[in-house]
């Protein structure tokens, strides 16, 4: 299985790193519209909704929010977007603490997931776009965001397989562990300090992003979790079996939607108070 995640890795990475750094925002844009609208594919099939017809449905009408969010991002304001994808997953913390929530294969239930879904991937696209239209350096920083996130996946795996043995949230998600967290923690930070120094952040600058990096790290374990909360729920392993060794989108971008709101808020909040430049 590691060897298949490595492999998948290896050919998915350099095709992101290069949309990222050498499309321009509106391209991104559209690729990231198909990719999310996949995503939100699967989130409605964990949440229960059947039929194909349904399903298209419910991705219609988030393709019109993506459009609605395009126009929204030209006349600069989609922070308050992103605004809305933190207040989200405020909520979403709360949900995590009771397991059986919304459980229930009820349509009510079902609406709620679905809420959810959009709750998490539009602000999730809006932060996307706010990052790499960001200046100076938007796709630089877009890329360390990603950065960020896999090099926590990275050090929550092998601290976790290393060090595990107190676990997080064993009802939802029985492998993973506290060690797991504190090598997310880690390894996240020091690409995040590595990176902003690269972007020529110094100083105090250098402090408030790596209390960004935590504090990003922290919602995207949300994000995974929350995920696997889903999957719990829907009683399957995986959202997907797109990518050999990694399931479906949602397994590979969970913890990407949960971080992006954070990281395009923080930096232009940073950016705002001049911390940064």
């Amino acid at each position: 299985m590691l060897r298949q995640r490595v492999l998948t890795a290896l050919l998915l990475a350099p095709l992101v790193v290069v949309l990222v750094v050498l499309a321009p925002t509106v391209l991104l844009a559209g690729v990231a519209t198909v990719v999310f609208l996949a995503a939100l594919w699967e989130w409605a099939v964990l949440s229960g909704l059947r039929g194909t017809s349904a399903r298209a449905a419910f991705l219609l009408l988030a393709a019109f929010g993506f459009a609605l969010l395009w126009l929204l991002q030209v006349r600069a304001a989609g922070i308050w977007v992103v605004v809305v994808g933190l207040a989200w997953w405020i909520v979403a913390a709360q949900w995590l603490r009771h397991f059986a929530y919304a459980a229930a294969p009820t349509g009510e239930n079902r609406a709620l997931k679905l809420a959810a879904g959009l709750l998490t991937i539009l602000p999730a696209w809006s932060a996307l776009l706010l990052l790499h239209a960001h200046q100076p350096y938007g796709q630089w920083w877009t890329l360390l965001a990603l950065f960020i996130v896999w090099a926590a996946d990275i050090g929550a795996y092998f601290s976790g397989r290393r060090f595990g043995k107190r676990k997080l949230a064993p009802q939802i998600s029985p492998g993973k562990t506290w060690a797991g967290v504190y090598g997310a923690m880690l390894a996240g930070a020091l690409v995040m300090l590595v990176g902003a120094w690269l972007l020529q952040v110094r100083g105090a600058g250098l402090v408030a992003m790596l209390v960004l990096a935590l504090v990003t790290i922290g919602v995207s374990i949300l994000g995974d979790l929350f995920e696997s909360l889903l999957k719990r729920h829907a009683g399957v392993k995986d959202s997907g079996t797109l990518f050999p060794g990694h399931g479906g989108l949602l397994d590979r971008l969970d913890s990407v939607f949960a971080a992006l709101p954070v990281i395009a808020a923080g930096l232009w909040l940073l950016t705002r108070l001049q911390v940064i430049a």
